[in-house]
């Protein structure tokens, strides 16, 4: 794959039509009516725990793993799908998870809620994309799918965005089996799934501590 981003490369197709990248990044509009939901009142952070795919998303050990390790309010957002695990979660971590709005919330109410975060780990979804349209610091994980293929959070280019220095991508790399999919499976053809149970949690966690107790915010 071409050392590009997608957006870059769909611009490029257009150059023909005079389209020019204005380099203001990704747009996502919030209608005025939109609902906040109810917030932690302490600096907080979200986990995007959803995935189209079972091979995008980090098992419910792991994302239990993380949660131990972060000092700071957690609110998770997903569709009704991620909705079970969301509750085992809050279960198992009741004084981590200020708030589940898995299911609860529309997609608008997670864009706006987003504005109000110090960051947002998630996988390579949808939601990821909206984060950086908002310009919302991302750690992003990435399982059977790569960053190769040119869809990684795209930030706007001004300089007084900070969002891009803070993200981080976290893969496995060095795996001989992934990329396994351009999108995903219901579950890892391998079935070792080394590419999600091997994500250091650790270093997630310290950055997601980091971003919730930067000044300034």
């Amino acid at each position: 794959m071409p050392k590009q981003h997608i957006v870059d490369r769909y611009m490029e197709a257009a150059e023909a039509l005079n389209l020019v990248n204005d380099g203001m990044g990704l747009d996502y509009y919030i209608p005025s009516e939109t609902e906040l939901p109810q917030l932690p009142s302490s600096p907080f952070v979200v986990l995007a725990i959803g995935g189209q795919h079972a091979t995008k998303r980090m098992p419910d050990s792991k994302l239990a793993e993380l949660i131990a390790q972060i000092e700071y309010p957690v609110v998770l957002i997903g569709g009704k799908e991620e909705m079970a695990t969301a509750d085992l979660l809050q279960d198992q971590y009741p004084a981590q998870i200020a708030f589940n709005y898995c299911g609860q919330i529309s997609l608008n109410q997670s864009a706006l809620l987003l504005t109000k975060s110090r960051g947002m780990l998630t996988h390579d979804t949808g939601m990821m994309h909206i984060a950086a349209a908002l310009q919302i610091p991302i750690l992003s994980v990435w399982g059977n799918t790569v960053p190769d293929f040119g869809m990684t959070p795209y930030y706007s280019a001004n300089p007084e965005n900070t969002s891009r220095e803070v993200s981080r991508i976290f893969e496995v790399e060095g795996l001989s089996c992934r990329p396994c999919s351009k999108i995903g499976h219901d579950k890892c053809p391998k079935g070792h799934f080394n590419c999600m149970n091997l994500q250091d949690t650790t270093a997630m966690a310290d950055l997601l501590n980091q971003l919730a107790s930067a000044e300034g915010k």
